[in-house]
């Protein structure tokens, strides 16, 4: 008997959720993928700018290891630390809300 794929583990696991669990599931992978997103917006933002995560560290008065784990979506960022990037890659934040698909 072959092994299941992760995605075929995956569609079991959902399938056995109860609508409540479910709801949790898809706030929880949202939140994450907005994570994801907005540390990939910072590293090719300070990529762009030549900056180091450790130069871009030291403009926002934190760690080079609170830059990383920005980046790589580990952290939901706060909007204070937001700004402390933006204003450290000499950058604005702008905002889009938009319907959920």
């Amino acid at each position: 008997m072959a092994r299941p794929t992760i995605e075929e583990l995956r569609e079991r696991r959902l399938n056995t959720m109860s609508t409540k669990e479910r709801v949790e599931f898809d706030q929880a992978l949202a939140a994450a993928r907005l994570a994801l997103d907005v540390g990939e917006k910072v590293r090719d933002a300070r990529e762009a700018a030549g900056l180091t995560q450790r130069d871009l560290a030291a403009r926002m008065s934190t760690s080079q290891a609170a830059v990383a784990r920005l980046e790589a979506g580990g952290t939901s960022a706060t909007l204070t630390t937001l700004h402390k990037a933006a204003a450290a890659l000499d950058m604005t934040i702008t905002l889009d809300l938009a319907r959920a698909r």
